[in-house]
């Protein structure tokens, strides 16, 4: 991490098909090895099984799903005289999102199934019902930040 300054924010473009940046930032999540056009087809392919099932909008069920995983506070190391506490601290709005569709993809890839497709729209509609891994990691991160509240006060 560089001490000099913060890096610049980038701008995230809406995608072409439902002009959502939400979607975009999960495509760029998906990507992997460069592969745009591919993440691309499967999270549209994810969002048309997703319409398929419920029967609605998946735009809706998307937002509502990272909303359901984005934690509110997380834990963070801090060493203080040789000892490391782990210090709870409020996430910021870009990076709750970050990690809701960071483990909204990891847990979609880790799930059984046949196309990646299919396991992400599982996994999506999973978390927008308040179920599934992604939330599981949610609560967990919760259960952390509560157990370590008596450390609140070295946050820095």
């Amino acid at each position: 991490m560089s001490r000099r300054n913060r890096a610049p924010r980038r701008d995230v473009p809406p995608d072409p098909k439902y002009g959502s940046r939400l979607v975009t930032m999960l495509i760029r999540k998906l990507m992997m090895r460069g592969k745009a056009s591919l993440a691309a087809r499967i999270l549209y392919e994810a969002l048309d099984i997703v319409r398929e099932r419920t029967g609605q909008d998946p735009l809706p069920l998307l937002e509502n799903a990272v909303r359901n995983a984005t934690p509110l506070v997380e834990v963070k190391a801090r060493r203080v005289g040789g000892a490391t506490y782990q210090v709870p601290v409020e996430v910021r709005g870009e990076r709750g999102t970050s990690l809701a569709l960071r483990w909204l993809v990891t847990f979609s890839r880790t799930r059984p199934g046949r196309t990646m497709a299919a396991k992400l729209a599982n996994e999506l509609i999973d978390a927008a019902n308040e179920t599934g891994s992604a939330i599981r990691r949610r609560e967990e991160v919760h259960r952390m930040a509560e157990a370590n509240k008596a450390f609140a006060h070295y946050r820095y």
